[in-house]
């Protein structure tokens, strides 16, 4: 019996995934646990291991697809076991159907058989099949399934009411108002359908006459786009970035603190533990490492557990975390993407070092794991090398701050009542005003401002 290979979904926003490369053929011998396949998920890339073992039988959506998630993009199993080639397309008059439902109902990859209950009474449905289930008032314990397993997709419960024949919705819509039944009709579509010429063939002249004088679908012009202009489609790291974007700048109030900070001393002490860290770890020590390594032991002082809180349960409750997962931002050529360091309290500062390069480097190559990039309780984001003197970033919700930090400038600056030069950075709070108040917020910076300017605090 031949086994479902699906699109997983990897997050609870994840709505569909793109398929990067097949690591396995047509034909090739798979056991359980071996990579079949790379996928992009909303922000990084994932490899999808097989579940069973066999031989990977069909793949049903190629490298470079979109897919919506639980949708089947191929089959596993036993050798010399035939799946019908045409299980992944439609007739060319008609809108091509999901994969899943052409596999399982137009060419069953295994005969038709009673549904299977497990334990509790469940049965094995694919989720539109309960939701039309739900909507036609039908029990899906009496519905014959024919996916593998027998597991019973939508087209399962549709051609279960009352036994009609199969037949496209936009036949039944024009047969309906037609007032056509469909018993009378011989379907010439794929596995015998019935299809809207099909209802058009049989229907009175003018009824045919008053259907086309009036289409059901109106044809959509195409846009003619002035020269020199170029539409493309956005990515699914974009779309996951505007989703996330829009939905933290609408949701939470937000405010913004802004401070400067005289880098003078954390210069010289990254001058002082650039040999040490790199003959210990091998990797150099950015100022990034340094100031997150100072975000996070200020985080963890208790007057500044708000800072280090989500909201939850609908904006009723608040989840004070006792540790501090760091979110780091990077930047790609095509996105944003926000890597955690977990348990960085526990964490000196070469161990943090190690840590943050490590998902960063992961972040870049795009081969992070879906807990690499979840579970952050602050995040932080840096735009100085850049010559930023100044921003407002966004939340990452569900974070209740986001720390943005800005160039370092060198700035004449009054010190023992003489103006003198020092290297001076921005910082700037981005709040959720829900949880932290402006006052709170401020103890914070001026605590984190101090840490920096003083960072022999950061070793001991």
């Amino acid at each position: 019996m031949a086994f479902e290979i699906i699109m997983p979904k990897l997050g609870v926003d994840m709505q569909e995934g793109e398929i990067i490369e097949w690591k396995k053929q047509e034909g090739d011998v798979v056991n359980e646990g071996d990579i079949l396949l790379e996928i992009m998920s909303d922000k990084t890339n994932m490899e999808l291991e097989a579940e069973d073992s066999g031989v990977l039988l069909k793949i049903t959506r190629q490298a470079g697809e979109t897919v919506p998630v639980t949708e089947v993009i191929g089959y596993i199993g036993a050798e010399g076991e035939v799946v019908a080639d045409n299980v992944a397309s439609a007739p060319a008059a008609e809108p091509a159907p999901k994969v899943e439902e052409v596999a399982t109902v137009e060419a069953p990859v295994v005969a038709t058989q009673a549904p299977v209950v497990h334990e509790g009474g469940k049965v094995r449905a694919t989720p539109k099949a309960r939701k039309v289930a739900r909507e036609l008032g039908i029990d899906l314990t009496q519905v014959p399934g024919t996916g593998a397993k027998g597991r019973v997709h939508a087209d399962d419960v549709e051609n279960f009411k009352g036994a009609q024949p199969k037949a496209t919705p936009l036949a039944r819509k024009i047969a309906a108002d037609l007032g056509i039944d469909l018993a009378s009709v011989s379907g010439t579509g794929f596995g015998g359908k019935i299809t809207k010429e099909d209802i058009l063939a049989i229907s009175a002249p003018a009824q045919v006459k008053e259907v086309a004088a009036a289409p059901v679908v109106e044809a959509k012009l195409e846009k003619v786009l002035p020269e020199g202009v170029e539409v493309i489609p956005m990515s699914a790291m974009r779309k996951a970035i505007s989703k996330g974007m829009t939905h933290s700048y609408l949701t939470a109030p937000t405010f913004t603190l802004n401070y400067d900070v005289d880098m003078t001393n954390l210069m010289a002490l990254r001058k002082q533990v650039l040999d040490p860290i790199m003959n210990k770890t091998g990797m150099k020590v950015t100022f990034t490492d340094l100031i997150g390594l100072a975000v996070v032991r200020t985080l963890m002082k208790e007057e500044h557990r708000y800072l280090n809180a989500s909201l939850i349960d609908d904006a009723q409750n608040i989840e004070l975390h006792k540790f501090v997962n760091l979110g780091i931002a990077v930047g790609l050529d095509d996105g944003l993407i926000v890597p955690v360091v977990h348990g960085a309290d526990k964490m000196s500062l070469s161990e943090f070092v190690v840590a943050s390069k490590d998902v960063i480097k992961k972040a870049q190559a795009c081969k992070l794991k879906a807990a690499e990039m979840s579970g952050s309780t602050f995040s932080i984001t840096n735009l100085g090398m850049f010559g930023t003197k100044s921003f407002n970033p966004i939340i990452n919700q569900p974070n209740s701050a986001i720390l943005g930090v800005s160039a370092t400038i060198q700035t004449p600056v009054v010190v023992d009542g003489e103006v003198v030069v020092r290297p001076i950075m921005g910082l700037c709070l981005t709040i959720d005003h829900r949880i932290v108040d402006g006052m709170n917020g401020a103890k914070f910076m001026v605590d984190l401002k101090h840490l920096i300017e003083n960072p022999m605090e950061l070793l001991i």
